[in-house]
């Protein structure tokens, strides 16, 4: 489902300009999400604030900062209210946790069955996350799961979160 204004609970999608952006979009190409103009997620917050994940460490931000940048909104259907709050009070736990570029290559790396030992748990740990991670993270927390294909915790990208809400 698309709101064309946000609500506590929703998760915001958006483009990461620059080489970073085109990195990322990459990465989600190889981990078979698409090759999309999504590159980045977060989740809206109470009092027009927002948390995301970001290379120095997850933090709360106004929403207003993506007020000029094109940003499509998403929730799951029948999503209720009790649900979106129990999702933004997860997202405190989560305030300060480290970004990981290296869950792009882990994830990759379960794409392409690679073995590699402890590689599950790596994906899985919330001591590092990246922006789709962090978001797939407070919804668990709040026993919303998202994804229903098996697959394992913290396997997420943007794209895999727009595959499923946005289209």
């Amino acid at each position: 489902m698309r709101h064309t204004h946000p609500q506590p609970g929703d998760i915001g999608l958006t483009q990461i300009p620059g080489f970073t952006g085109r990195l990322i979009r990459f990465g989600q190409w190889i981990n078979g999400d698409g090759f999309a103009d999504y590159q980045h997620a977060f989740l809206v917050l109470p009092d027009e604030r927002l948390l995301e994940a970001q290379p120095g460490g997850s933090r709360i931000r106004p929403l207003a900062d993506y007020a000029d940048d094109d940003v499509l909104y998403v929730y799951p259907e029948g999503l209720t209210e009790q649900q979106r709050a129990g999702i933004c009070a997860a997202a405190s736990r989560y305030v300060g946790v480290p970004y990981s570029f290296l869950d792009y290559l882990a994830i990759a790396t379960h794409r392409l069955r690679l073995p590699v030992p402890g590689l599950r748990r790596y994906i899985a740990s919330t001591r590092h996350m990246i922006c789709s991670q962090l978001v797939d993270q407070c919804y668990l927390d709040a026993g919303v799961h998202l994804f229903a294909d098996g697959r394992w915790p913290g396997y997420v990208t943007p794209m895999a979160l727009y595959n499923l809400l946005g289209r």
